[in-house]
């Protein structure tokens, strides 16, 4: 796979979304938690999908129970939590696997096209984040302990390439 245009996932409301339809948007994609220290970090994420979104950014949520077990929910306690505790309005999908043999082939892909600290290809815990840009390609990798907005100019020079 060349980008991000060719996977596909289900959205927390089961519809089946191709991503081919977010061509010439800017990406961030999040594996998410409802039960972590960093899910305060929905909020900040979702003050940059209002900032940006009129600019063709989205967020797109990955709940993930795989680190320590803090997604234990099903969709409707996933959508319930986000909406009331943090007012998320931008798209969250079906829980996933991030790494191993079950890693969803998004996140397998996301992995091979950019490593983590020291080259490590795994995600190390919950709220890792991938800036895609418009083209589709990967533009950066953020750990969990990078605050959403700390990436506010990585994100401004996403939206600016190919919209001039």
């Amino acid at each position: 796979m060349t980008s991000v245009h060719a996977f596909s996932a289900v959205a927390l409301d089961g519809e089946a979304i191709d991503f081919s339809r977010y061509r010439d948007k800017v990406l961030l994609i999040v594996n998410v938690a409802s039960e972590c220290g960093f899910t305060p970090q929905y909020q900040g994420l979702e003050a940059l999908y209002q900032s940006y979104r009129d600019r063709g950014l989205l967020v797109l949520g990955f709940p993930c129970n795989q680190f320590g077990h803090q997604e234990p929910g099903d969709a409707a306690q996933i959508a319930s939590f986000c909406t009331q505790q943090y007012g998320v309005t931008f798209p969250l999908f079906e829980k996933i696997e991030v790494n191993g043999p079950g890693s969803h082939p998004l996140y397998a892909w996301l992995k091979s096209e950019k490593s983590g600290v020291l080259g490590s290809q795994s995600i190390k815990w919950n709220f890792t984040k991938f800036l895609i840009g418009r083209d589709g390609k990967v533009v950066q990798r953020y750990g969990s302990t990078t605050k959403p907005e700390a990436m506010r100019r990585d994100i401004e020079k996403a939206l600016e390439k190919g919209n001039t």
